[in-house]
């Protein structure tokens, strides 16, 4: 009896089943800090849904799916939440009330809400430090220009008025020197609607900042000390390690962990200071994030900040922050112009020996943007910094439509 050969199944018309991830990821905002954050999550496996309010962020790339949305509105963080094992951030601008009702429906959040909510207002952050027994400016309330001419009486000019959140990069911040800037500095910052404190002028001979990364259940690890360097209010170049005393890195790394533990902060963050010329140090501010001065690490140690990061929000152990050379310098990229968002220069900066550019993929260029940054490692601070300036200098951004 003739056997008729049964259809075989074309396997290749079938759609491909997507392999379950080790962990799905969801951060909230999708700039350069995600994207940096999804590249450690995927080498991981993890699978990786952003958060943001248009679909062509620079973590867009990246991600698995994006959720299109207002990350200050609950019902779309609670649609992150039903989608994702694990939320993080990006930055520290998102309404800490918002973020509550991803705990109220028990979504893993990381750095909780509670962390966000004292360190998203500086007023807040600077009480939280001082209640811990660590070094500040002064610092008041300035709920009207009479509590200004107060803070003068008590720290003597200039001070520095400043706006509780959602100030950065020098944005929020106005210096007075005298009573005759009151008003100027107010109309600034526009007092009259939003919330503002003041502090003491600090004078300084320059700033350190340490990354320290904490677990879920406390412990914590921490990368050296650097030196940052500010032009216009925005970080232009970071060095690592410091060139500081062994014991003013020591203090410096001291503060910083006990300034995480202060607000009980989970993952990566970023704590900035002011070293004095007597020697001491004041704590200036801290990001609940990973951080600018703390982009070498990809490069520069066995274990990037961002990598860690990841570690932590999904409860899994922190790697090493060992350096893998001497030094290393960062130096960022900033906009020059107005323009589309296409480096210029990238081929020859690659051509620089040890230089390792990073482009951001940010869609325009404006002004003082981070569209990018560069790092070199070296046996020297010195050697670092020339090879890392030479080829930031070989990239542009902006002036072209």
């Amino acid at each position: 009896m003739q056997q008729i050969a049964q259809p075989q199944p074309v396997l290749e018309s079938l759609p491909a089943r997507r392999p379950k991830a080790a962990c799905t990821l969801g951060i909230i905002g999708g700039g350069q800090l995600a994207k940096m954050i999804a590249q450690s999550a995927l080498q991981f496996g993890c699978d990786i849904v952003v958060l943001e309010r248009n679909d062509h962020s620079p973590a867009a790339s990246l991600a698995t799916e994006t959720v299109i949305g207002d990350w200050d509105n609950p019902d779309s963080l609670l649609i992150l939440g039903s989608m994702v094992d694990v939320i993080t951030l990006e930055n520290e601008f998102v309404d800490a009330g918002s973020l509550a009702a991803l705990e109220r429906f028990e979504h893993p959040l990381w750095p909780r809400s509670a962390t966000i909510r004292i360190v998203q207002d500086k007023l807040l952050q600077k009480q939280a430090l001082a209640e811990a027994g660590l070094p500040v400016p002064g610092f008041v309330a300035a709920h009207d220009k009479a509590s200004v001419s107060a803070a003068a009486r008590q720290f003597g000019w200039p001070l520095v008025l400043k706006k509780r959140r959602n100030g950065y990069d020098g944005k929020g911040n106005a210096t007075i020197r005298s009573a005759a800037d009151l008003d100027a500095a107010w109309a600034q910052l526009d007092g009259d609607k939003n919330a503002l404190y003041v502090e003491e002028y600090c004078p300084f001979s320059s700033e350190l900042a340490v990354m320290v990364v904490r677990s879920q259940q406390g412990e914590s690890v921490h990368y050296p000390v650097v030196e940052t360097i500010q032009q216009n209010h925005i970080c232009r170049v970071v060095k690592a390690p410091a060139s500081v005393p062994a014991d003013t890195a020591a203090l410096a790394t001291n503060y910083a962990r006990r300034a995480v533990e202060a607000v009980n902060g989970v993952g990566a963050v970023g704590v900035e200071m002011f070293l004095r010329k007597d020697g001491s140090i004041l704590i200036n501010e801290m990001a609940p994030r990973v951080h600018n001065s703390g982009h070498y690490t990809i490069e520069a140690c066995v274990c990037s900040q961002f990598e860690n990061h990841v570690r932590a929000v999904l409860g899994w152990p922190l790697g090493s922050t060992a350096m893998r050379a001497p030094a290393a310098v960062m130096i960022n990229l900033l906009g020059a112009g107005h323009g589309l968002g296409t480096p210029h220069g990238l081929a020859q900066a690659l051509a620089v020996p040890g230089a390792h550019p990073h482009i951001y993929g940010k869609a325009r260029s404006v002004p003082g943007r981070k569209m990018g940054h560069v790092t070199a490692l070296g046996d020297t601070v010195e050697a670092a910094l020339a090879n890392a300036q030479q080829a930031a200098d070989l990239i542009q951004f902006g002036g072209k439509s």
